[in-house]
């Protein structure tokens, strides 16, 4: 096995970032076992019409993923990412066989609030070891790659379990995907893969022109204007994509769409997300960060607002594809962002913030979704949705600072 060596690098270390991309690409499947399904479970087997009731699985996952992967970023320069990511895989093992054999809706909830923990500790930890290991120069590269891998499987996964559930129903066959990813994550994690933390402490030593932050947890929310503005992006993202995941299906459902065609409309949308992070992220090294954000955060609210107009089967294969693009534009951006902005040092925990508040957008947009989806109908709360996503992106145009990726800004 080859020995990570202390030269930064994604191709002085490549044979251990490969590595992580396959471990983040089952982590993205654990989520991607889901994505299709849930609703119908919901609606089918445990006859819930209500869409608040219904959508309290994305709240759960979204609460508990946040309030993880605060805590991964704070402690994963004492307890090590490694370490963090075999704890999550372990939160993983249980989760397909609840979903499996739930008797009651509260049990889907309960594997919702493990599925979260383990996307909190796991991918937060795959994610910061890839930072460590890549040059700064590559930071975009890094995450993108790291995003595509999850969100591809995430999209892959989406279709393969719709297409098992639609031959062979929605229980139990098609969560034994979910018991080959968490069982060969786990290994891999253990067996496998490095620790890096001696990346970030050679890095914090050499980084002589990036200046600690008086307080993380304030810089990052409010007083620095490119983390703050990143960090509200973030939390819209998010929120928007728990209605889709939430509405979506029950939307092609009412169109009379079969199981397998929502399953491939619903997977194109995060397959085209994580396929685009694949280019997004190298782009964002050499162009302004801002300039992403913005038109990525646009395009997913002008695609949201064209949602409610659609129809024909084509059109909502277009606006998955167009949706996808405008996340894909911004996902690696937004971390990429946080990161230029942050010492070496601080870096996981600032990061632990930003997708604190980010995966907090689960849970308050499937809040909001339920609640206005069953007072005021499905087109109010896509409207209101897509209306919240632009004014995010004008808040970004508006509130972040020019600057290259290699230099940092210390506005405030």
């Amino acid at each position: 096995m080859e020995k990570i060596t202390r030269v930064p690098g994604i191709r002085a270390n490549a044979q251990q970032f490969i590595l992580l991309l396959c471990v983040t690409a089952f982590i993205g499947g654990m989520v991607g076992m889901e994505r299709s399904l849930l609703p119908q479970l919901a609606s089918q087997e445990f006859g819930i019409a209500s869409k608040t009731a219904m959508f309290s699985f994305i709240v759960a996952f979204g609460i508990t993923k946040a309030i993880t992967n605060y805590f991964t970023g704070v402690l994963s320069n004492i307890l090590g990412r490694r370490n963090l990511l075999i704890v999550g895989w372990l939160f993983a093992l249980p989760i397909p066989w609840i979903l499996m054999y739930a008797p009651a809706w509260n049990w889907i909830i309960a594997a919702n609030i493990l599925l979260g923990i383990n996307q909190g500790l796991a991918w937060s930890s795959t994610l910061m070891m890839k930072i460590d290991l890549a040059e700064d120069k590559k930071r975009g590269l890094a995450v993108g790659l790291n995003e595509f891998a999850g969100y591809l499987a995430v999209g892959l996964t989406t279709f393969l379990v719709a297409w098992i559930a639609s031959n062979y129903g929605l229980r139990p066959y098609p969560f034994y995907t979910g018991v080959v990813f968490s069982v060969v994550g786990l290994l891999a994690s253990i067996f496998i893969i490095k620790d890096t933390r001696e990346f970030m402490k050679t890095a914090a030593v050499s980084s002589g022109t990036r200046p600690l932050l008086q307080h993380v947890f304030k810089d990052t929310l409010f007083r620095n204007r490119n983390l703050s503005a990143v960090v509200q992006g973030g939390l819209v993202n998010n929120l928007n994509d728990g209605m889709v995941w939430g509405l979506y299906p029950l939307i092609l459902s009412a169109n009379g769409f079969t199981l397998t065609q929502i399953g491939l409309v619903t997977a194109i949308y995060p397959a085209c997300w994580g396929i685009g992070q694949l280019f997004s992220g190298r782009i964002s090294d050499f162009f302004e960060r801002k300039h992403l954000l913005f038109w990525g955060m646009f395009l997913q609210a002008v695609t949201l607002l064209l949602l409610i107009q659609a129809s024909a089967y084509a059109h909502f294969i277009a606006l998955s594809v167009i949706l996808g693009i405008g996340k894909a534009m911004v996902y690696p951006t937004f971390i990429a962002s946080i990161a230029d902005n942050t010492h070496p040092s601080q870096r996981a925990e600032s990061v632990g913030i930003y997708r604190f508040c980010r995966d907090s957008g689960y849970a308050i947009g499937a809040v909001i979704t339920g609640i206005l989806s069953d007072r005021l109908g499905i087109t109010v709360a896509v409207t209101f949705i897509g209306g919240l996503t632009m004014a995010s992106a004008f808040i970004i145009q508006f509130r972040m600072r020019i600057a290259h990726p290699d230099r940092l800004v210390l506005e405030t």
